[in-house]
């Protein structure tokens, strides 16, 4: 019997100070409970059947409230809320930005012998994104990946990869993206239109671009938060090796899930480090 709920950014990590607050119809308090360290609430007080209001709160965040209907069970079980930061819905301020590669992550994961994924991720990059003052949808983005950097956790693996089977990386040292439009798909989600060269091979690839929140660095500046997603096809690059390792099972997946977590600071430089 109780309350259960799990308190998560919107991004997904753990909101660890969160309280949620259950009233009943007449506004009268009736369960106040914290999260735990992994963003989890429990609470054990029996609710009687009816109509509730929960309230979930914390420093930081935007409240987020709820209706919530309690059963003879005398559960109320709220599943997942995700928290906006406080003012996370207000769009960074126009001008350029610049990508901080040490506080952000450019990743790939590929299926491996179709029952498992392989993670890996570039280590070198630069990006630079400008916010367009009249409108979103005029911003642009663009940005350059070292492709000797792919960082797998394996050297073996990682030397397969920058051979002429993969990237290539002698002949074609740089992947390339640079964004043609953007589409309003929700008030802080985009798809990011645009044209991905890789291998020297250039091909259309839309982003899922959601926009986390905004807010001060300890130097003084100003940051925004993004996570991006994409699919590609290897085959679309011209990355044709596998190896058939059983009848109908590669070694090697042919698609490629492309997840980013971006932290750029406003402005044409990034701080001293």
């Amino acid at each position: 019997m109780g309350l259960t709920a799990r308190i998560r950014t919107r991004d997904g990590w753990a909101v660890s100070h969160a309280v949620v607050t259950v009233t009943d119809m007449t506004g009268t308090q009736v369960v106040r409970a914290e999260a735990d360290g992994d963003g989890v609430v429990r609470d054990t007080t029996a609710l009687t059947p009816g109509a509730y209001t929960v309230l979930v709160t914390a420093v930081g965040y935007a409240p987020a409230a709820s209706s919530a209907i309690v059963t003879a069970s005398g559960r109320a079980e709220i599943g997942t809320v995700a928290l906006a930061r406080q003012g996370g819905t207000e769009l960074p301020p126009p001008g350029p930005w610049t990508i901080d590669p040490a506080h952000s992550s450019v990743g790939a994961v590929a299926q491996h012998l179709g029952i498992s994924s392989v993670h890996g991720r570039f280590t070198e990059f630069t990006g630079r994104i400008e916010i367009a003052p009249d409108d979103v949808a005029k911003s642009r983005v663009e940005a350059v990946i070292r492709a000797a950097s792919i960082d797998t956790g394996n050297g073996m693996r990682d030397t397969h990869l920058r051979s002429a089977d993969f990237l290539d990386i002698d002949k074609y040292p740089e992947i390339t993206y640079r964004s043609t439009g953007l589409t309003a798909a929700g008030a802080d989600r985009w798809t990011v239109h645009g044209e991905l060269t890789m291998r020297g091979v250039v091909r259309p690839v839309n982003l899922d671009l959601a926009y986390l929140s905004t807010g001060s660095d300890p130097w003084g500046g100003t940051r925004a938060a993004f996570r991006a997603t994409t699919e590609l096809r290897r085959e679309d690059f011209a990355m044709n090796y596998n190896q058939m390792v059983q009848a109908g099972i590669a070694l090697v997946g042919t698609t490629l899930k492309v997840e980013l977590d971006i932290q750029a600071v406003q402005g044409e430089t990034l701080p001293p480090a």
